[in-house]
Formats: structure tokens, sequence, C-alpha cells
């Protein structure tokens, strides 16, 4: 009897997340607007009242509605953050996961920076060069110099004007500074990595200013094989001798 009831609870969310993803995705929802009452609702679906009123509270805690008083239930503006705590969570303790972020982080980045070419604004142009500014003044500190990093790559995205991969990579917010963070204490051990990361990303932001997509494209990826070249480096102890010699 309990695994029956599991059973139909569950194909009851399903039926409720279906609902509003096909009403979401076909635009007859938007964020703001109220849904029609539980009781409905589970008519509607043919699920009991209980089931959508959990369901309900699952799509709560997931950013996707709201439950106001006197009002109910409304579609909630999309929260990014939460699907940020999500993947940070699910992925964190993978094996190797920092490389298959890095490998995501690649193929948003790389799109992103073509179309910021192409799309890139003042503003954009501006938000730039106020984070380039920010990781000359940061080089030699850790946390605030991975957050500067991550500002600048994270501006490159913005500056692309696609909702789509400024989401995902938003999405990846947590698990990317940890990252660049982590990137960032190479410095200790390779001090020719200053020089290498000021001018990488100056030769970026020239490339984006040029509108050049392919010279843009190209040294973001030489960007990326010199980082995961120190990486290596670090692994098998061959850092730079002026360190080794303090």
């Amino acid at each position: 009897m309990e695994l029956k009831r599991a059973v139909e609870a569950e194909k009851g969310f399903e039926k409720v997340f279906a609902f509003l993803r096909e009403r979401l995705l076909a635009g007859s929802l938007r964020p703001g607007d109220r849904l029609v009452s539980e009781r409905e609702l589970a008519t509607l679906l043919g699920v009991s009242r209980p089931i959508v009123r959990e369901a309900l509270r699952a799509l709560t805690v997931l950013g996707i509605v709201e439950i106001r008083d006197r009002i109910g239930t409304v579609v909630a503006r999309p929260d990014v953050s939460v699907l940020n705590d999500f993947f940070t969570f699910a992925l964190a303790h993978q094996a190797d996961m920092l490389d298959d972020v890095m490998q995501a982080r690649v193929a948003i980045e790389c799109q992103a920076i073509r179309l910021a070419c192409e799309r890139a604004n003042i503003a954009d142009f501006e938000r730039l060069q106020r984070a380039l500014a920010k990781i000359g003044d940061t080089i030699d500190e850790s946390d605030a110099g991975g957050m500067a990093d991550f500002e600048f790559h994270r501006a490159i995205v913005v500056a692309s004007h696609s909702e789509t991969l400024t989401v995902l990579h938003g999405s990846l917010a947590g698990l990317l500074t940890h990252s660049h963070r982590s990137r960032r204490k190479l410095v200790q051990a390779f001090p020719s990595m200053k020089t290498y990361l000021i001018d990488d990303h100056r030769r970026i932001f020239d490339a984006i200013i040029a509108r050049d997509p392919e010279r843009a494209d190209a040294t973001l990826r030489k960007h990326f094989a010199i980082g995961d070249e120190y990486r290596r480096r670090a692994v098998v102890g061959d850092i730079d001798k002026t360190s080794a010699s303090r």
C-alpha cells in the first residue's frame, strides 16, 4: 500500500511539473501570473489536492513559484542562484570536478566571446575595462584576485547579450569562483604568472574592442591552455626557479 501511494505521488508530481513546464515554454504562463487554485489544478490533472500542495511546495523551494497569502500561487521570476546552489552541491563531490567544470566553461565563454565581439556596447566595454584594472590591482591576492578573474570572464559572457549563456555561466558561479581562486594560488609557485595574467587578459580585452571574433576566440583558448599548463607544472613540482630559491 505504501509503495502504491509513493508511486501515485511521484506520478502526481510529474503531472504538476509537466503542466507548469509546458505552459511556461508556450508563454501562456509568465512571471507574476497566478495559477489556478489547488482544487482546480487537482481536478484538471486528475490528482489529489495533497499531492498538488506538496508539488507546489517543492516548486517553491526551486524558486519556480511563490505561495503568497491571500493571493495564491504565483509564477516566480527566474533565480539563477538556485541553479548555482544545485550545481555546486551536485558536482562538488565528483572526482576531477574542476576539470569537468573547466570544459563547460571553455564551451560557454568561447561562444560568448564571439557574440561579445558583435554585440558588446559601450557599457560592456567599460565593465570589462574595470574588471581588467581589478586584475592588476589584486595580482598578489588569491581570493580577491580569483574574484577579479571571475568578474572579467563574467563580463565577457554578459557582453554576449545571450540570456541562455548568461544563465548557464551564472549557474556555475560557485564552482567557477572556486576554480579561479585555486588557479590564483599558483602565483605563489609561479611568479611568472603575474605577467601572463595581466597581459593575457589585456589581449582578450583588445580583441573584443577590435570586434575580431577569430582573434578573441583564439586568444581566449590560448589563455585557457596556458593556465592548464601551469596547473600541470604545479602537479609535477616544476615551479619557477625564482620561487624555489626563496
